[in-house]
């Protein structure tokens, strides 16, 4: 085996590696740097807590499994993002390109948001696998957040399409969407300002409890809605926003449910994630998002909707400003900055965040997540019916949502680990007594 020599070129995140025995070229192996969210994901995953978010495309046709993996052979290393391995330095850990060949498209065949083992995926952090007229892309949360995620496989859909329509790709040819960012700028450290206190709800939230579905499994509900009624019913009759609407159904549903578990010690809390791009004029595919927390905390023994509308409206507005989402991040970082200053090895730098987060996780009741509305180029749009994302259980949050819409569908799915689905079927009750038509589907776990 050939010795080799190296060292990194911070300005131009490479290794150069050196020949020693013929000096004939050098090899460079491009590097990165995990964003400032990121570092926690590999230092807290295991086989109960993942970290691995799934997105999915369901097209109007039957998917082709060996055009599929030729897509991802294509668009994998075009996308600097995705064709990465985690390595793990002396301080911290980072990112290397993969030089492998892309993940195997495989037809799925087990629950979703597994641990994602890099040793059995050719050292990738991704997974793509199909089932009928569905293409489902899973990622591990440290390579990018929901925004990330959907950029790769909107690009992935579109040249499996491409492959399976050939007239498209005579039309449209075979590069990148003009919309495809490829940015790989951390945004947390470019609009770091100075450091901040912290901006987190400190306590315990009320913990959802109840009887666990077998090791293992996960349950899915999903609720498909029209967007154009939802918008209508959220804007004319509770004069708020779709995303406090759900949740302010989920706390709503919750507290009927667990009327007696809910108190001023143990509010209901749920942890939205804002996406920044929006505030910070970012176009980055790594994370950069931060959570902010619409609190519940019962001052009488009986509420209407309505109000719980409104306190979680107000709840959610004074934490939605550019200054208050700047100084939650700006917190995060400026304790980042105090690590590396310390060199502190990477072994206690992750028990020192292991322990931090396992006092802080029990903060919140769930976490509802809205990816957004997804678009398409025109040409595409009659292949595809819908977009839909699935959350991963985590510490104390054995009930999770995912909000994604697509063209009128909008997609609320619910995962769970619970036997029990009372507060899913009260969330979808009330919406169904506001007069919208709701389509329900399980994965038929709880049966």
């Amino acid at each position: 085996m050939k010795s080799v020599d190296g060292f990194r070129d911070m300005h131009e995140n490479r290794y150069i590696l050196n020949n020693r025995s013929d000096f004939l070229s050098d090899h460079y192996i491009k590097w990165e740097k995990l964003d400032n969210t990121a570092n926690l994901f590999p230092v807290i995953a295991g086989e109960r807590m993942t970290n691995t978010y799934r997105i999915c495309c369901e097209l109007n046709e039957v998917i082709q499994p060996d055009l599929l993996q030729r897509a991802v052979d294509i668009v994998t290393p075009k996308f600097p993002g995705f064709n990465l391995r985690l390595r793990t330095g002396i301080f911290w850990y980072y990112f290397e390109e993969n030089g492998k060949k892309a993940p195997e498209v495989v037809l799925e065949s087990t629950y979703p948001c597994r641990l994602i083992h890099p040793n059995r995926n050719r050292s990738y952090l991704f997974r793509v696998t199909y089932f009928k007229k569905r293409i489902n892309l899973e990622v591990f949360h440290v390579l990018a957040d929901g925004m990330g995620g959907i950029i790769f496989l909107r690009e992935l859909t579109y040249q499996y399409l491409r492959l399976a329509h050939p007239e498209l790709s005579e039309k449209l040819g075979d590069g990148l969407s003009d919309e495809t960012s490829l940015n790989r700028e951390d945004s947390f450290l470019r609009n770091f300002r100075k450091a901040s206190p912290a901006q987190y709800k400190a306590g315990k939230a009320f913990t959802i409890p109840g009887e666990k579905l077998p090791y293992g499994a996960f349950g899915v509900i999903t609720g498909t809605l029209s967007v154009q009624d939802l918008k209508k019913v959220v804007k004319e009759k509770y004069h708020t926003t779709i995303n406090d609407y759900i949740v302010a159904a989920f706390i709503y549903s919750t507290y009927r449910n667990y009327p007696n578990g809910v108190s001023k010690n143990r509010p209901i809390r749920v942890a939205v994630p804002v996406n920044l791009r929006p505030y910070f004029q970012s176009q980055t595919t790594k994370n950069f998002f931060v959570m902010v927390s619409a609190e519940f905390i019962p001052e009488k023994d009986d509420y209407s909707f309505e109000e719980i509308v409104e306190i979680t409206k107000s709840s959610l507005a004074e934490q939605m400003t550019k200054e208050n989402l700047e100084s939650i991040f700006s917190y995060n970082v400026a304790n980042q900055k105090i690590l590396v200053a310390r060199a502190v090895p990477l072994p206690l730098k992750n028990a020192a965040m292991r322990f931090i987060y396992n006092k802080t996780a029990s903060a919140n009741t769930t976490t509802i997540t809205n990816i957004g509305r997804v678009t398409v180029e025109e040409d595409y749009k009659a292949y595809i019916r819908s977009f839909y994302s699935f959350l991963p259980f985590s510490l104390g949050q054995n009930l999770k949502a995912a909000v994604t819409s697509y063209e009128d569908r909008l997609i609320v799915a619910f995962t769970s680990a619970l036997i029990d689905t009372s507060i899913v079927r009260d969330v979808f009750r009330q919406m169904s007594e506001d007069g919208l038509h709701i389509e329900i589907e399980t994965n038929g776990v709880f049966y």
